[in-house]
């Protein structure tokens, strides 16, 4: 039976890091990246845990930038 788990991907030059999807998801799968920015000198979200993802999509939701997105991925 296949199994279905969740990518994101987050536009990290529109990101602020405003922490808002890290808190919203449920599995702890996102992080702000500690040591990097991006060109308008925020710290930006990143998939810290991949494997943990259920693609709930929590984390887009509460983006107000809508810089997340979220894709179901079937894996055989």
């Amino acid at each position: 039976m296949a199994k279905i788990k969740g990518a994101v991907t987050v536009e990290t030059e529109r990101c602020k890091g405003c922490n808002l999807c890290v808190v919203a998801c449920p599995c702890q799968v996102l992080d702000l990246q500690k040591k990097e920015v991006n060109n308008r000198g925020y710290h930006f979200a990143y998939m810290a845990q991949p494997d943990k993802c259920i693609g709930c999509a929590s984390c887009a939701l509460v983006c107000p930038d809508g810089c997340v997105e979220v894709y179901k991925v079937v894996e055989k």
